[in-house]
């Protein structure tokens, strides 16, 4: 082969041929494979990567074009008591790579080490000599490039994210033909985007689409890793979830169906481990291309694992921000996304802060990235960093999580009471954690992938997650949920209708709070999991995902939840958007001669102190300045019985007109119309907004 340019890492397509680039700090050779189909069999023919410029092998091939499959072998010491274990039988995903060729076999000779059976026990110490060609994926030489983009750039103070499944999100649409269902293309139906433009969604946050594996200690308990977080290929998009052959022009496609509706596209990706897991787990790619290099390290042949996946990708050395950057840069420039959701993010630095990163540094600097929208998860499984990120960053919010299920769940006898102080710190942003930052910067949701649905947080008491074949031991068991008196389902209709309104009374709670909402696949129209509260995986048989997949035909109730959810972000949209950006502070306005944001007892007045340290409280009225001499009044009452309310006097508003009411269905309420000082009656566990102008 002749030399190639070492400064594209990957397959990069010239008009005559390819250049094949890969990082190896610790190699003696690499060679490159490719399989050509010959008589019905894929026949491998090896090139030697002979060019090497520090630590990165490559060379130019004549004659390869797109759609040429090909994968690496590794050639060095294996010494696994230095942490290297370079295996030149396994055949190596390219890091690079921007599309996969087939699945994985759960076989012996997909690990490194001697493994007696397909988990991949036996002897961690011994070279295993099987070549595990046709046991994995190949690689794809692709030939897409950076496009025009039709940025939206919506606002953050404007955004309303919806977290969902690619498949999950349009199995079960049967407006979708058969075959396009839980897909790419599905994303970019219309009748996908009419759902989304009616709750009022301007960002689509797509669980990961990255090319995933399931872990074989599940693949043996007959399920699948339903959720994809578990990459095995950063920058390739996950084949099951397309409908055609060509993922990547699918997913464009779809991209652009949704930028023209005005939605954008927010992915949930995982750089801090990959599919290889622990020592014990597959050798796939980068434990076969440099081991010691790509993983952090305890002692020699230990990894670091605060992901609780196996391992830690060492994303703070400058390989691998190089390839995290291109990734992103990949996944932006030329798929089209917006933005991304970074999973366990501090996993992907080493040090105590987060502005002290080298990986967020390069982001932020970056002329492209650093104007997506950037979130993250601000946690991993040993350190937790809620509100240590610097602009231009958001974080979700878990505070703000528990704050309202503490507020409309919690039960003193069951020591939830705390008041309702913590409640106002989060409706009105989070000044306590974002500082400086402005409210902008948390994200805010009740619920998300990773926990019960809203409608199980209000159904059941205790986690219910036999299906993973785990013996209910996995899953966190501190959910602050409440059954409302049965577990599951019920053929109390008074029990239904609590949870009902409980359901809509945190849905209003969250699109009225300062911050940015996110609501969760399903919770507009009641999804429920069984009670499961870690629901990723599914069975094998399972294919599409309808198992966890939205519902399309509604009942009554779904319905109501539906078209409250419009209702709601409407009025985030019409009163709220457009004062979001700042934290409120209490100051009195010059104009209006009243404050941004105050809080009122149940009789209508200004809360003292008193009221403050009340642990016992369970009602609170919150009103937001709206501007044009409107403001917006939040009646809360999370107690068990009806309560009365007195709206405050004409200072605040001359006329006040009830425009959403939780316990009242909400495309045939007719608002109510009262005075000041009138005593308003509020079901219990219910939420009224009230429109107030002069």
């Amino acid at each position: 082969m002749q030399s190639a340019d070492a400064r594209y890492l990957g397959a990069t397509l010239t008009h005559e041929g390819c250049n094949f680039a890969l990082w190896s700090d610790a190699a003696d050779a690499v060679e490159l494979c490719l399989f050509n189909e010959i008589n019905g069999h894929l026949v491998e023919t090896r090139f030697a990567l002979a060019h090497r410029t520090g630590p990165i092998w490559h060379g130019y091939l004549a004659g390869v074009r797109a759609g040429q499959r090909y994968g690496f072998r590794v050639y060095g010491p294996w010494q696994p008591e230095r942490g290297l274990r370079f295996n030149a039988a396994k055949l190596l995903l390219d890091p690079y790579a921007h599309q996969l060729d087939g699945d994985l076999q759960y076989a012996p000779e997909i690990y490194g080490h001697v493994s007696i059976d397909a988990s991949g026990a036996g002897e961690l110490g011994l070279r295993d000599p099987r070549d595990s060609a046709g046991k994995v994926p190949y690689s794809v030489v692709t030939d897409h490039h950076p496009r025009s983009i039709h940025r939206l750039n919506t606002p953050w103070a404007k955004t309303v994210i919806y977290e969902a499944h690619v498949q999950g999100l349009t199995a079960k649409n049967s407006a979708i033909d058969d075959g396009e269902r839980g897909t790419y293309k599905g994303l970019g139906h219309p009748s996908t985007i009419a759902h989304l433009k009616k709750m009022g969604i301007t960002a689509l946050e797509l669980l990961p689409i990255h090319f995933s594996i399931t872990e074989p200690a599940i693949h043996l308990r007959g399920r699948r890793n339903y959720w994809g977080y578990n990459p095995i290929a950063f920058s390739a998009p996950h084949n099951a979830y397309a409908a055609t052959k060509d993922p990547i022009a699918e997913l464009q496609w779809s991209i652009d169906q949704l930028h023209i509706a005005g939605i954008e596209v927010i992915l949930d990706v995982v750089y801090n481990h990959t599919g290889e897991g622990g020592v014990g787990g597959p050798t796939l790619s980068y434990r076969g291309i440099d081991n010691k290099s790509w993983y952090r390290h305890q002692g020699d042949d230990q990894y670091i694992d605060v992901t609780g996946c196996g391992n830690t990708v060492n994303a703070g050395q400058p390989h691998a921000v190089r390839q995290i950057l291109d990734s992103l840069r990949w996944w932006s420039d030329v798929i089209g996304v917006d933005g991304f959701r970074f999973d366990l993010a501090t996993a992907l630095y080493r040090n105590d802060s987060a502005t002290d990163s080298s990986l967020f540094t390069a982001i932020a600097a970056d002329p492209v990235l650093r104007n997506l929208k950037l979130i993250s998860e601000p946690w991993d499984v040993t350190r937790y960093s809620l509100g240590d990120f610097a602009y231009p960053w958001r974080e979700w919010n878990d505070h703000y999580r528990d704050s309202v299920r503490q507020f409309w769940l919690g039960d003193l006898e069951r020591g939830y009471g705390e008041g309702v102080a913590d409640i106002a710190s989060r409706i009105s942003g989070s000044s306590d954690i974002f500082y400086y930052r402005g409210p902008t910067s948390s994200i805010n949701f009740v619920t998300a992938h990773d926990g019960f649905t809203l409608n199980d947080l209000v159904s059941y008491q205790e986690k219910h997650n036999e299906q993973n074949a785990e013996n209910n031991h996995d899953g966190g068991s501190s959910n602050r949920s409440w059954n409302v008196g049965a577990e599951g389902p019920t053929q109390d209709a008074g029990i239904a209708t609590i949870r009902h309104w409980l359901q809509k009374s945190m849905l209003a709670t969250l699109a009225l709070s300062s911050g940015v909402p996110m609501f969760s696949m399903g919770d507009e129209v009641s999804r429920t999991q069984n009670g499961s509260n870690n629901a990723y995986s599914l069975p094998t048989s399972d294919i599409r995902g309808e198992g966890w997949a939205l519902n399309w035909d509604l009942n009554d109730q779904e319905q109501d939840m539906l078209d409250s959810v419009s209702a709601l972000v409407s009025i985030r949209n019409t009163y709220l958007a457009d004062v979001a950006s700042e934290f409120f502070t209490g100051a009195i306005d010059l104009g209006t001669q009243r404050k941004d944001i105050a809080w009122f007892s149940l009789g209508g007045r200004e809360m003292t102190d008193t009221h403050w340290s009340d642990g016992d409280k369970r009602s609170i009225t919150v009103f937001f300045e709206a501007g044009s001499n409107r403001g917006l009044l939040l009646l809360l009452n999370s107690s068990q019985s009806e309560t009365v309310f007195t709206l405050p006097d004409e200072k605040w508003g001359e006329t006040f007109r009830c425009i959403f009411d939780a316990s009242h269905e909400s495309s045939t309420y007719e608002p109510a119309i009262a005075s000041p000082r009138a005593k308003i009656k509020v079901a219990p566990h219910s939420a009224q907004v009230w429109l107030l102008s002069r």
